[in-house]
C-alpha cells in the first residue's frame, strides 16, 4: 500500500492544484483569452510591525523554472512586513495552475522559519537543535529542517532530511533505549551506547528515565567518565516541577564533583519563553513542536496589473509595487516607479528571467546570516 503523498511530478505538472484553477484554464482557453499579467504574493497589504521570515523560495523557484515568466522575490532569509514577497510577470496561463503549490511552498516554510527565528532570538548564545520532525508528515520533514536552519537553528535531527540538505543529523539516545535495558540498568545502556556508536557522535547521556535527574547524572558521570560530553534532561513537563531549579541543581552537582566541562542539554515541549527563562542555566536546547508545528503564513497571490493596466480585486492594492528596508530597519511599500525612501534598500531581486534562474544559489548558511542581520536591523525578538 502506498503512502498518501502527492509526488514531485504532480507538483511540477500542475495537478497539485485547486480544482478551480483547472476550470479557469478551461474557460480562458475556450474563449481564447490569455492576458499578460503581473501577480504578487503578499501576506499583508501595509506594514504593521509584525515581521515574518521568508523561506521556501528555493522550491518556488524550482516550480516556476522553465516557464515563460519573469520572477522577482525577496531573498530567502529576509524579514518582510507588508507588500509583495514575490512578483510574477507573464501570460497568465503559463502559471495559473501553479498557484496552489507556490503558495504552499512559501506559506509553510515561512511559518516554520519564523518560529525558528523566534527560538534563535530567545537564546542567541545557546546551541539550539530542531527536534520537531516527528510532529509533521514525513514528506515535508526536509522542508521543516531546512526552514529551521534558515531561521538560525544549529542543527537538525531527521536523517533523511539531512541527506537531502547535506547536513548530518544530530541526536543520541531516546528514553526507549534506556527502557530496553530495564529499570535500574541505566549504566548498561550508557555503556552499550558508548561501545557501539561511532566515536564521532558526542556522548550525551539521557538522565531522567527512571529516577531523580541529579542521581542519574552522577551515575552517568561515574559510568562514562571523561568520555561524557553532555547530559540531556527531557522529563515531561507534567512531572518535572521547577525545570530551572532542576537544571541549576544538576549544574551545581556536576561542578561539585569536578565535572564542570559536562554540558547540560534540555528538551521537551520548549518554546521561546522557556528558552529565555532557561538560557543562563542550560548549555543547549532541543526544540520540537514550537517550530515544526508553526502556523503557515497566510500568503495570497493576486493579479495587480493586466495588459499594462493596474487592477486589483476589492480589498487589494492595484499596481506593481516595490518593497524597501529603510535605514532605521523599517519596511516600506511603494508603487513601482515612484521615489524610494532615502537610504533605503530594495528588497525584491531578480529570481527568474524568461524562466531561467538568475539568482545565486540557495545557500542555507547565507540565508541564516541574512536572517540574523535583518533581525538585528529590525529589532526582531529583542527581549
Amino acid at each position: 500500500m502506498d503512502f498518501d503523498i502527492v509526488g514531485a511530478d504532480a507538483i511540477r505538472e500542475g495537478s497539485a492544484t485547486d480544482a478551480y484553477f483547472e476550470r479557469t484554464e478551461t474557460t480562458l482557453r475556450h474563449v481564447g483569452k490569455n492576458p499578460h499579467v503581473v501577480a504578487e504574493v503578499t501576506a499583508d497589504q501595509f506594514p504593521d510591525g509584525e515581521y515574518e521570515l521568508l523561506a521556501g523560495v528555493k522550491d518556488a523557484a524550482a516550480l516556476l523554472e522553465g516557464r515563460d515568466v519573469d520572477v522577482d522575490a525577496i531573498p530567502e532569509g529576509r524579514l518582510f512586513d507588508g507588500g509583495p514577497v514575490m512578483r510574477i510577470e507573464g501570460s497568465y496561463l503559463d502559471f495559473a495552475r501553479l498557484e496552489t503549490a507556490l503558495l504552499g511552498f512559501l506559506s509553510h516554510a515561512s511559518g516554520v522559519a519564523t518560529a525558528a527565528l523566534d527560538v534563535r532570538r530567545a537564546a542567541p548564545d545557546s546551541r539550539v537543535l530542531s527536534f520537531g520532525a516527528r510532529h509533521v508528515h514525513p514528506s515535508v520533514a526536509a522542508m521543516v529542517e531546512r526552514s529551521a536552519l534558515v531561521g538560525g537553528l544549529d542543527g537538525i535531527s531527521h536523517v533523511a532530511a539531512g541527506d537531502i540538505l547535506g547536513r548530518e543529523a544530530s541526536g543520541t539516545m531516546p528514553h526507549a533505549l534506556l527502557i530496553c535495558f530495564g529499570r535500574g540498568n541505566q549504566e548498561e545502556a550508557w555503556t552499550a551506547f558508548d561501545e557501539a556508536v561511532d566515536e564521532s557522535v558526542p556522548r550525551v547521556a539521557l538522565c531522567d528515565t527512571y529516577s531523580d535527574e541529579t542521581d542519574e547524572v552522577l551515575r552517568a558521570v561515574e559510568t562514562l567518565g571523561d568520555d561524557l560530553d553532555s547530559v540531556r534532561l527531557d522529563t515531561t513537563s507534567s512531572r518535572r516541577g521547577d525545570f530551572r531549579h532542576i537544571i541549576r541543581e544538576v549544574q551545581w552537582t556536576l561542578a561539585a564533583e569536578g565535572h564542570e566541562d559536562v554540558d547540560v542539554f534540555v528538551s521537551g515541549g520548549l518554546g521561546p519563553a522557556d528558552l529565555r527563562h532557561l538560557r543562563d542555566a542550560a548549555d543547549g536546547f532541543g526544540v520540537g513542536g514550537y517550530v515544526s508545528n508553526a502556523d503557515p503564513v497566510d500568503f495570497a497571490l493576486d493579479i495587480v496589473e493586466i495588459d499594462g493596466e493596474p487592477t486589483a480585486k476589492r480589498g487589494k492594492l492595484a499596481g506593481v509595487k516595490e518593497v524597501y528596508r529603510t535605514a532605521d530597519g523599517g519596511h516600506h511599500v511603494a508603487l513601482a516607479g515612484t521615489d524610494a525612501p532615502d537610504d533605503a534598500e530594495r528588497l525584491l531581486e531578480p529570481l527568474l528571467r524568461d524562466g531561467e534562474l538568475v539568482a545565486d544559489g540557495f545557500d542555507i548558511d547565507a540565508a541564516a546570516a541574512r536572517a540574523a542581520d535583518d533581525a538585528d536591523a529590525c529589532g526582531y525578538g529583542a527581549r
